[in-house]
């Protein structure tokens, strides 16, 4: 039962040739004394012909089955220039049904009207579909091509433990109980970031790992609970040199799957840069509609809204859709403004220009002198809608304004789906502050080296210390990113204290790993790119889950599996667990 050809592979050429072909029933058609079927298996589809002598078994074969066909090709007198294989057809000498199917739940062409769930419970089948092979096809051209470059510069793939202690900064983890270790739980990795930089420690330069890693969070489209990263770390390498070799990685995965030559070096914009720009560290910039800052501007206009904010040290932002003032209804700006309070804003203001003068709801409140030094500053002319937030929080205007960017720039087409627009941010804040914990967070992890101009700033001025820390975007997904390490002992406790670790935490959590730095630790950085969003991106994908195997779904449960499940109760007295049932 060889099969000497796959479905995708015969041509014109291969006319007279005697073939064995395996494959499944995409379709079947009777036109009485003939049947045409066309075999599909992950290469392609191929059509074979029945005559009348084999009506017995043709009646028997239903879509789904799986046959092994032996035949003659001949060129087809009806040719189908959309498929590869369409100059040819099989003309069958003998067919073996090797298995049946039942009508299967889900359509297995392209198209399909199933629901997410139901593509998820029968994953198997959705995944014969050409459209999905081809999207985890591309996914191993990924993984093949930064396999391929990262050999060819030196690096050594090293795998380091799912089995590990928690270290509960930043993302919640998923806990494994120890049976031989009663009360003990391992974590399964966020990421392997403590394990690669002891590689450094112990003298292997240059590392890489397609790594599996796992958090507990939310799910959005480009979250879920267990996902991979291009893990690369390297050794006496500076910051440019790192994202030069980053970006040469893209490159070369970019012509290896897209076949598309990207220029280098890619470009590159400060964190401060990219939030005052676009209000986002990951930002789109595949079109315009900058954010506009207009503190300055409105600061003597009689608006309550922009003056409360002003006078408590806030802030004032807006954006001008060029030449959208007609096509948007009030009705249509109130949607508009649905997705503003999404983010906590509290509302959107709003202008259209008019005339050379600005129209609308709020524009009573400008004299002719401050109307026109806003069209100006906002380089307003007529047909412009003109967009506006508010608020005492930088991060609340910012954030509900790059929401409003992002809508608007995909609802109106402003940009090109087909172009790739790279773009590295640099120097990102250490540290955040969070005003419920009145404490400050990494922005990264508290690994992350400051820039070395900045170093006494950990203790001095914590809230304007830069990391040397870089992003990697894409098409307004956060691809990944990475930074230059803490090398020094004393260095990381400045660190973690700056955090509000105590002493005592940061022996009981990271106590192992700081003791490495005691033995000649070298200066090391890297980056983690996440390989399932950059598939999701190559392929045009709407949601992550369309280049992972067998995903969750978007309450990190699996439809096909059920996982998470219950366990037996045996399982759970030999770890010595109890459950607690909610009330």
């Amino acid at each position: 039962m060889n099969r000497t050809h796959n479905n995708g592979e015969l041509r014109i050429s291969d006319v007279g040739k005697t073939v064995e072909l395996k494959g499944w029933v995409a379709k079947k058609r009777n036109l009485g004394a003939l049947v045409f079927i066309d075999l599909r298996d992950r290469y392609g589809i191929t059509q074979i012909v029945l005559n009348e002598s084999m009506e017995e078994i043709s009646r028997e074969i239903k879509n789904e089955y799986v046959l092994h066909v032996v035949g003659k090709v001949i060129e087809r007198s009806s040719k189908n220039p959309n498929l590869p294989t369409g100059d040819i057809e099989i003309e069958v000498t003998s067919i073996d049904i090797i298995n049946t199917a039942k009508v299967t739940p889900i359509y297995t062409t392209d198209e399909t009207d199933a629901s997410d769930d139901a593509r998820m419970q029968y994953r198997y089948l959705d995944l014969r579909r050409p459209v999905m092979q081809e999207k985890l096809i591309t996914r191993h051209k990924i993984t093949r091509s930064i396999r391929n470059f990262l050999d060819e510069h030196d690096f050594i793939d090293i795998e380091t433990p799912y089995l590990n202690r928690s270290t509960p900064e930043g993302a919640r983890d998923f806990l494994v109980p120890s049976r031989v270790h009663n009360g003990s739980f391992y974590a399964l990795p966020q990421s392997p970031q403590l394990f690669k930089q002891l590689l450094m420690v112990a003298g292997f330069e240059r590392y890489y790992q397609i790594a599996r890693c796992f958090r507990d969070e939310d799910l959005r489209i480009d979250r879920q609970p267990e996902f991979t990263q291009i893990d690369v770390e390297m050794s006496f390498m500076t910051t440019d040199e790192i994202i030069t070799l980053g970006e040469q990685m893209i490159a070369q995965v970019m012509k290896d799957v897209k076949g598309i030559e990207i220029s280098l070096p890619l470009p590159r914009m400060t964190w401060h840069e990219a939030m005052e720009k676009y209000g986002i560290d990951k930002p789109d910039i595949r079109f315009g509609l900058e954010l506009v800052n207009l503190n300055e501007t409105v600061k003597d206009v009689d608006f309550m809204v922009f003056k409360s904010a002003l006078e408590a040290n806030g802030y004032v932002k807006g954006i001008n859709v060029k030449g959208q003032a007609n096509n948007f209804s009030r009705k249509a700006i109130d949607k508009l403004t649905d997705i503003v309070k999404t983010y906590k804003a509290k509302g959107l203001a709003w202008l259209k220009v008019k005339n050379g003068k600005g129209e609308g709801p709020i524009a009573k409140f400008f004299n002719d002198e401050q109307m026109e030094r806003l069209l100006t500053a906002m380089a307003a002319n007529d047909d412009d809608l003109l967009l506006f937030v508010s608020d005492v929080k930088y991060d609340v205007v910012c954030s509900s304004l790059a929401a409003l960017r992002n809508h608007l720039g995909k609802e109106l087409k402003l940009y090109d789906p087909n172009e790739f627009a790279y773009l590295w941010v640099v120097d990102f804040p250490m540290f955040e502050f969070d005003d419920e914990t009145n404490r400050y967070y990494a922005v990264h992890h508290p690994f992350t080296r400051p820039k070395e101009e900045d170093i006494d700033k950990i203790e001095n001025d914590p809230a304007h210390c830069l990391a040397d820390a870089y992003d990697i975007v894409l098409n307004g997904f956060e691809l990944g990113g990475g930074s230059q390490r803490i090398y020094e002992q004393d260095l990381q406790e400045r660190a973690f204290k700056a955090l509000g670790f105590t002493q005592e935490r940061i022996e009981s959590q990271f106590g192992w790993f700081v003791e490495a730095f005691q033995y000649g630790t070298p200066p090391h950085g890297g980056f983690a790119l996440g390989l399932d969003r950059l598939a999701m991106i190559l392929t045009g994908s709407e949601n992550i889950r369309e280049v992972i195997a067998f995903p969750k779904n978007a309450s990190a449960v699996c439809p096909m599996s059920k996982a998470p499940s219950v366990v037996d109760q045996e399982q759970l007295d030999e770890l010595k667990i109890a459950v607690i049932e909610d009330e």
